[in-house]
């Protein structure tokens, strides 16, 4: 089955919310599926609908709203994980569903305990079996970078003959080489006898920094499906970055066209991805997970259009293209413009939120309404990314909020001990204050914090970033807490970093405290 364009599978809400601490409820999923939509992505992997309550209602609900592009459930090779996501999908205008199995022999023996010929079987019958509740089926024969050749070729040859429309070759562990990765492309094409009946998709991680570069040579030897993620997330070094693949293919084009079979002057774009919504897509899913962009990130990263070099800027000035090779407007990223003030209203500030791509409910929009209006009496100019952390602060509040913080004081100096008193609302309605010495104010802030709320945990990250330049800026508060190997994370956004840090913890508090109460029976799960 041949294209002549570059299918994206983004598979953020899926692999990418492994990366520890990423953590989305359902309704933050839709937020970010439906900007997933506008941005053009061919496919969106949902969630794994067999893993969890949660993940079930995810996928269900975007195959509800989400209706002009594939959304699809992984599988494991089994028969309850077909099912689960057969029925996830079955609102779906587009289904598919994506099953896998491993093939490398490391894996067999050690993991599966299955011989070739059993896992051979599985694969099979489970394609046979989703084929029967969908026509978009993708099998991905997990840890194919390491499985012998001659046994991968057999797998893909019986998976496709069973149904499979598209065939996922990932690279589960980060191993490979770019070279070696378009040398295994170019084995299945020409070893696989019905190959041009489904799509070449790739799957990689970012463990060697090669993630890009290995999906671009895949690309050159047949690959038609990349299968990514906004701002690179997930597990480990994360998966090859959406705006990384999408940028070199537009940048390059000419060089990529020939391998697609087209002029290498043609200036049809290579996928359908409107690059323009790419910087609000990834502040998005930034401030939605709380996985902070590096400032020198290739594509989206603070720096990646300034300039401090003097011969740099020099020539900057001249003319753009002596040290740019893109333009930041081909990805959306423009100069923040003041887009509300004091005397707007409501519908106006509803509006722009959606236009920034969030659609909140409306308490929600209740809530962040009224910060907006606090936010206007203290700044002269208000932008977007001032309104973007307004809302996705809102939106990252818990759905159940047991700790509700009421107050927080702090007192600190250069000779003075820094000390912080806190009062918060428990889940009986009690309101407690206590207070607590610290290394620093917020230090201090936690200590007391941890007086009153009697949840153990073990604080691992804690990140501040400013919004916006100036002394009124909103800053971002972001931290992680570990407790039993789990992590959850807190955001929350003020023009106090300390009433933000404060506020960040008890969010992150509500969450684990919320698990403790609802946990589920855990699905022990392996995924590509």
């Amino acid at each position: 089955m041949a294209t002549d364009r570059i299918l994206i599978f983004d598979t953020t809400l899926r692999d990418g919310e492994q990366c520890p601490g990423a953590s989305l409820n359902t309704d933050e999923k839709l937020v970010i599926a439906r900007q997933l939509s506008r941005l053009g992505v061919d496919v969106i992997e949902a969630g794994f609908a067999y893993a969890s309550p949660g993940d079930f209602e995810a996928v269900q609900t975007i195959a509800k709203e989400v209706r002009d592009c594939v959304i699809c459930s992984l599988a494991r090779a089994i028969p309850a994980d077909i099912e689960a996501a057969a029925k996830a999908l079955e609102p779906a205008a587009h289904p598919r569903i994506h099953t896998f199995i491993s093939t490398s022999d490391i894996h067999l023996e050690h993991q599966l305990r299955k011989s070739r010929a059993e896992v051979l079987d599985i694969a099979v019958a489970m394609v046979t079996k989703a084929k029967g509740y969908v026509e978009d089926v993708e099998f991905s024969p997990m840890d194919a970078a390491r499985s012998d050749p001659e046994y991968l070729y057999q797998v893909l040859t019986a998976v496709i003959a069973a149904g499979a429309t598209t065939v996922n070759i990932p690279d589960t562990v980060g191993y490979l080489l770019p070279e070696e990765f378009g040398q295994l492309i170019k084995g299945i094409k020409e070893n696989v006898p019905n190959i041009d009946r489904a799509v070449i998709s790739v799957h990689g991680h970012n463990d060697l920094g090669v993630a890009t570069a290995n999906f671009l040579e895949a690309i050159k030897q047949g690959a038609r499906q990349v299968e990514v993620t906004i701002n690179g997330i997930g597990e480990r070094a994360g998966n090859t970055a959406l705006e990384e693949l999408v940028m070199a293919l537009h940048v390059r084009r000419s060089y990529f066209n020939p391998f697609l079979g087209r002029p290498a002057d043609s200036t049809e774009p290579l996928t359908r991805i409107d690059t323009t919504q790419i910087y609000k897509t990834s502040r998005l899913v930034s401030s939605l997970t709380g996985m902070v962009v590096q400032p020198n990130k290739a594509i989206v990263g603070a720096n990646a259009f300034a300039h401090e070099s003097g011969i740099h800027q020099d020539g900057v000035l001249k003319h753009r293209q002596t040290y740019e090779i893109m333009d930041a407007r081909t990805i959306g990223w423009q100069a923040n413009q003041i887009v509300l003030g004091k005397h707007s209203g409501r519908h106006a500030f509803r509006a722009r939120l959606q236009e920034l791509g969030f659609d909140l409910h409306d308490q929600e929009l209740n809530r962040a309404f009224l910060r907006f209006k606090e936010l206007a009496d203290k700044k002269k100019e208000i932008t977007d990314r001032d309104l973007e952390a307004i809302a996705s602060d809102e939106m990252q509040t818990p759905l159940v909020v047991n700790f509700r913080l009421e107050r927080v004081q702090v007192s600190c100096g250069d000779h003075e001990i820094p000390t912080a008193t806190v009062t918060v609302r428990l889940p009986s309605g009690e309101e407690r204050t206590d207070a607590a010495t610290g290394t620093g104010p917020v230090d201090a802030i936690y200590k007391a914090i941890n007086r009153v709320v009697a949840v153990p945990n073990r604080l691992v990250e804690f990140a501040v970033q400013s919004v916006t330049a100036g002394i009124d800026a909103i800053g971002e508060v972001t931290i992680r807490l570990e407790h039993n190997q789990r992590t959850y994370s807190g955001h929350a956004a003020n023009t106090d970093i300390i009433v933000a840090s404060a506020q960040a913890y008890v969010n992150a508090l509500n969450r684990l405290y919320n698990a403790l109460q609802h946990q589920p029976t855990p699905v022990v799960t392996s995924q590509t």
